[in-house]
């Protein structure tokens, strides 16, 4: 049997998948994942700076593959990375890592290679990006973007890009180094995500970057997601030398690859955060500039195909904020009621009141598109006040905020027939699934697994 390595290198844990062929499709044989307490100050930008450590990356990366068994990786023929994505990390080319020969077959190191500056880093002020000149792209510029911060490098501490002639996200890094490139490659994908790309011409803003200064030969090469980067110049970890490596992909792309199986299926995803993602039907072209107030975003997917994304700020992370909330007050009025027990109460209260006039609107973290507009409740009557009914109009608002994004009938115009749900708060909360069949017309499966590590390696 031949296996398929799938490696997702997230924002706070590594994760690694081996795939083997079965008779119903590919189905995963091993999987590890470390945390990697990479994050770290940053010098230059201080706390509006968003730094991980690559070393400590790199060093979850060599744990996870030291925990898988080495019969199965010396099997390996494809390797398929994916990983967070319009971060970016800066190397020397010739010195980006060394190799070393460890307890289950040689590794590479990190050497001269900068932090990486993660999609979070919030360093380049509304003010700063309106500074900058305006790229020819889908998607509208944004603080921890690839090119965004190069720039701020460029004017605001431009001895640090000084030492380095390479630059990708951390997924493209590890690429290079397994395949020894040159110089490296990205795929549309991370490419679209670290703007100044047009992704109808697959190609860099060349005339727009060049007229301002920008260092051009920090630019990788562009490929088409699905493609053969190279191959690895050295064993790894009992994985043969010469085994088959993708161009980097991004983490979006490849969860919702790994469970996305018909065009007709919509992606609902809800963690800490929010996502309804769709297939746009083949041939679609995204608008030629963005449109900032516009709560959908088109990331470029597999053959040339678009996903349009709702990309909520608020989801779980309401329903925690509400849970401290009640934890607090309780603690002011004498009582110690833990959280979780909260969590439980409130949700078994919720599931008694089946209706709630009370209106909650529950953008406390705002939106993207309307970054300015906060959270409110409207419509309260003295009968709608008790606990059941606030939790269950504020699963509803969550779930209504997100179709006010995408709204139904633009599902219904694409040809949705069914809700794949994912996520932690789905999971947990039976409120929340109501809320998601009362407002959706489409049947909702449950508990799909959302995993980009799977996904990389069934590109591949």
């Amino acid at each position: 049997p031949v296996y398929v390595l799938g490696i997702d290198l997230g924002t706070t844990s590594v994760k690694v998948a081996l795939l083997i062929g079965a008779e119903q499709g590919q189905v995963v044989a091993e999987s590890c994942s470390r945390e990697t307490q990479a994050y770290t100050s940053s010098l230059e930008a201080g706390p509006q700076g968003m730094e991980q450590n690559v070393q400590r990356i790199i060093k979850a990366l060599n744990e996870c593959l030291a925990a898988l068994p080495q019969q199965q990786l010396q099997k390996v023929s494809h390797i398929g990375i994916s990983g967070q994505m319009h971060g970016i990390v800066f190397w020397k080319r010739d010195k980006g890592c060394k190799w070393t020969e460890g307890g289950t077959g040689p590794a590479f190191e990190p050497e001269e290679v900068s932090h990486l500056v993660t999609w979070q880093d919030s360093r380049c002020s509304p003010n700063f990006l309106s500074s900058l000149p305006l790229p020819q792209s889908h998607i509208s510029l944004a603080t921890g973007f690839g090119c965004a911060t190069v720039y701020w490098y460029l004017k605001k501490s431009p001895d640090f890009l000084k030492p380095y002639d390479a630059a990708g996200t951390i997924q493209d890094y590890v690429v290079a180094m397994l395949c020894d490139l040159k110089k490296p490659i990205m795929s549309v994908q991370n490419a679209a995500s670290w703007g100044y790309f047009n992704s109808r011409s697959k190609s860099w803003n060349i005339d727009i970057l060049k007229k301002s200064g920008f260092p051009l030969h920090l630019l990788p090469e562009v490929g088409d997601p699905g493609s053969t980067a190279g191959r690895t110049i050295s064993a790894w970890h009992g994985i043969p030398k010469g085994a088959k490596v993708g161009i980097a992909l991004g983490d979006f792309q490849c969860s919702v690859y790994s469970c996305l199986t018909e065009r007709t299926d919509a992606v609902l995803n809800i963690s800490t955060s929010a996502q309804m993602t769709i297939s746009m039907p083949p041939g679609f072209q995204p608008a030629e500039t963005p449109d900032p107030s516009s709560a959908v975003a088109y990331f470029p997917y597999f053959n040339g195909d678009y996903l349009a994304v709702a990309a909520s700020l608020n989801g779980g992370n309401v329903l925690a904020t509400f849970v401290d909330m009640v934890a607090r007050w309780t603690e002011e009025l004498g009582l110690q009621v833990e959280e979780s027990a909260i969590y439980t109460k409130i949700i078994t209260a919720a599931l008694s009141q089946n209706d709630s006039k009370l209106s909650v609107h529950p953008t406390i973290f705002g939106e993207r598109h309307i970054p300015e507009q906060l959270a409110s409740v409207t419509n309260i009557a003295a009968s709608d006040l008790s606990l059941g009914h606030v939790t269950r109009s504020l699963c509803r608002g969550i779930v209504e905020n997100l179709s006010s994004m995408l709204p139904v009938q633009c599902l219904l115009e694409v040809g949705v027939r069914r809700i794949l749900g994912s996520g932690s708060a789905l999971a947990r909360n039976e409120v929340l699934r109501q809320e998601v069949e009362r407002i959706f017309p489409f049947p909702v499966v449950y508990g799909k697994d959302v995993d980009a590590a799977v996904g990389a390696a069934m590109v591949m």
